[in-house]
This record gives structure tokens, C-alpha cells and sequence, in this order.
């Protein structure tokens, strides 16, 4: 039996509590608990929480209880809920900036880039986000280079641009955090 690459390691995917787009969680969810990844779901409220497909999933803690020290990779999914939720939380913001300063994995995908911009870890690193003003006006005042590509990676940070890029995304993170058990 072959050993599963994220083994051992600990990855969080932050969703809004309503309006998260599902195959942006489900998709890397699954190709992560399939590498042996321990994923936790955390958001700004517990309990059940609504994907703009209908999809719904089970919010295990709050972002204010999260901690940078217990994550080995931290995930923003998008979604319209994303700048209602998101992009202005302060425990998020602080929470991305205490795991960039480690050198942990960061990513986020669709319109939840805006959260990296927002949170300052975006700055002079190339990212893409999807393209709506709002979104493209905050990698700009994040200081953030946008790049039109599905997935992008600069560094540990990965962005990608919307669901169709959703498996290539977790396939970067993958990559990428298969390298943290080296």
C-alpha cells in the first residue's frame, strides 16, 4: 500500500457559513482526506452550513479558536457568501498573517483571494482571484500582482480562479504541502 503524501499533517478549510461554493470545498476536501490529510471545517459560526449548490457541511470550530500553531495548511473556499463572511474577518486576517509568518500553506480560491489580499499576506506575490471589481480592486489595494491563470503559486501561497480550477488547486496544495513532510 502506498503512503498517502499528506499523512500526518493538518489542513483547514475555512468556509462562509451560507452561500460557500460546494465543489470549492468538496473537491479539495476529498483530495485531501484521500492523502491521509486530517481537514477540519471552520467558519464563523458552528453548525450546518449552506453551499450555493445546495451542498451542506458541518462546521466543526470557529475561526477565533483556531490557532496557527495546530495548522499545517490553512484553505479560503469561495463563494458569493465569501465578501459578506470573509473578507472583513479580523480572527481570519490574523489568523492568515500568523500563518504566513510561520511559513505555513496558504490558499484560497474564487473570490476568497480578496481574504489573502485584505489580510496583507498577498503583497508583491503574484495571485488570481475571480475577476469582479471588488474582488480585482482588493488583490490591487493588497498590493497583490493579478495573474489571469486557473492556479497560481508564489511561493506557499496558492490562489486559483474559480470551480473549474478547483482540482488543479488541490493538486498545487497537495504538491505543495507533501514537501512540509520532507
Amino acid at each position: 500500500m502506498a503512503s498517502k503524501r499528506l499523512e500526518g499533517l493538518k489542513v483547514v478549510l475555512v468556509i462562509a457559513p451560507d452561500q460557500f461554493r460546494d465543489e470549492e470545498l468538496t473537491t479539495p476536501q476529498k483530495a485531501f482526506l484521500d492523502e491521509g490529510a486530517k481537514v477540519t471545517v471552520a467558519s464563523t459560526k458552528l453548525g450546518e452550513a449552506k453551499g450555493m449548490l445546495g451542498a451542506t457541511a458541518y462546521v466543526e470550530v470557529v475561526l477565533s479558536n483556531l490557532h496557527a500553531d495546530d495548522i499545517d495548511c490553512l484553505v479560503v473556499v469561495g463563494g458569493m457568501g465569501s465578501p459578506e463572511y470573509l473578507w472583513e474577518d479580523h480572527n481570519l486576517h490574523t489568523l492568515l498573517r500568523n500563518l504566513n509568518s510561520q511559513g505555513k500553506v496558504l490558499g484560497a480560491i474564487c473570490l476568497s483571494g480578496a481574504v489573502l489580499a485584505r489580510a496583507g499576506v498577498l503583497s508583491g506575490k503574484q495571485a488570481t482571484v475571480y475577476p469582479m471589481p471588488e474582488s480585482l480592486k482588493a488583490l490591487k489595494d493588497g498590493h497583490a500582482n493579478y495573474v489571469e491563470r486557473p492556479v497560481i503559486q508564489d511561493g506557499r501561497v496558492i490562489t486559483a480562479d474559480g470551480p473549474p480550477a478547483a482540482l488543479e488547486f488541490a493538486e498545487a496544495i497537495i504538491k505543495e504541502l507533501a514537501k512540509v513532510k520532507v
